[in-house]
């Protein structure tokens, strides 16, 4: 049996910073309830009987108040899903009420801020999770996985004893966590455990990190396939509220609905092999040596080229 975490990061943007307070209502109306979006998710997820990890970044309702931030989190919660923290530090800089001392100039990462900055914000994330219903907060993930070991450090400091912030095709590698190895199973680092962005070889030679807008069907069965068989502790897998829309992010993407919905039918098939949970009531063990990093055949990378370039055309 393999643990997948399907995880969701859930995001509200206003396509720039520009004029954001009048974009807002049209973006979170796309964002939450458009055809495609959190809530269809959901919805899917809820009748193949699935379980998913929604990362919500709050830090946006310092700007845009606490009713929005209220009404995704009771989304989630309605639908039976998990709810973590997420965290995009540019909306620190936007806060109505000021979250540090010095909130300006925009940082796009969490690792930019100091220690005692991290711990305050992770803080305040955590707080406002907790303030809209969230339950349990545990797990967290950085915006941009712009993370580094003070951010774990910040995370114990907060009482969250897991972290998902690791992607060795990003920051992972000169996070400071682990240095010298890359990460492919799960860690304990500084009283946090670290469960890595699942990550493969596309038959090219370059690293891919699994992420469902980004990854054929063919290419997610066959890598947890082959986690299985490696005797794998975890299989983390990246989505978005908004994945399944197109660019405009004004309608749905047809091959990423099609995409999400064999994903969800091959899980509900599979549940004897692979089995879908998040960071609550979850009993880690860090592994004592890294397991082989996965690969995927090239003729595997050439059909989601092909998809992509569909998407990309008439989307």
């Amino acid at each position: 049996m393999l643990n997948v975490f399907f995880t969701v990061d859930v995001e509200i943007w206003c396509n720039g910073w520009h004029d954001i307070d009048a974009r807002f209502p049209a973006a979170f109306r796309n964002y939450v309830h458009g055809e495609g979006a959190l809530r269809y998710k959901l919805q899917r997820l809820q009748e193949h009987g699935l379980h998913g990890v929604f990362f919500v970044e709050p830090l946006f309702s310092t700007r845009f108040g606490q009713g929005p931030l209220d009404e995704i989190v009771g989304l989630i919660r309605e639908h039976g899903q998990e709810v973590q923290q997420h965290l995009h530090t540019e909306w620190v800089c936007e806060s109505h009420v000021p979250l540090i001392a010095q909130a300006k100039p925009r940082r796009q990462f969490l690792r930019q801020f100091s220690l005692e900055e991290q711990t305050t914000i992770i803080g305040a994330g955590k707080a406002l999770l907790e303030r809209a219903g969230g339950g349990e907060i545990n797990a967290f993930r950085a915006g941009s996985f712009g993370f580094n070991r003070d951010s774990l450090t910040a995370l114990a400091a907060n009482g969250i004893a897991f972290d998902s912030s690791y992607n060795c095709t990003m920051f992972g590698p000169d996070s400071g966590v682990s240095p010298g190895e890359q990460l492919f199973d799960v860690v304990q680092c500084d009283g946090v455990f670290e469960y890595p962005m699942s990550v493969f070889n596309d038959g090219t030679g370059k690293l891919r990190h699994v992420q469902l807008g980004a990854c054929s069907n063919h290419e997610l069965e066959g890598l947890m396939r082959q986690a299985l068989r490696q005797g794998r502790q975890s299989f983390m897998m990246l989505s978005h509220n908004f994945e399944l829309l197109n660019a405009a992010r004004n309608r749905p993407d047809p091959i990423m609905i099609r995409r999400f919905a064999r994903f969800c039918r091959f899980m509900a098939d599979h549940r004897g092999q692979f089995r879908m949970r998040g960071f609550h009531d979850l009993a880690p063990a860090a592994v004592t040596v890294q397991p082989p990093v996965l690969t995927s055949p090239l003729w595997k990378t050439g059909h989601r080229i092909a998809q992509q370039a569909l998407r990309r055309r008439y989307g």
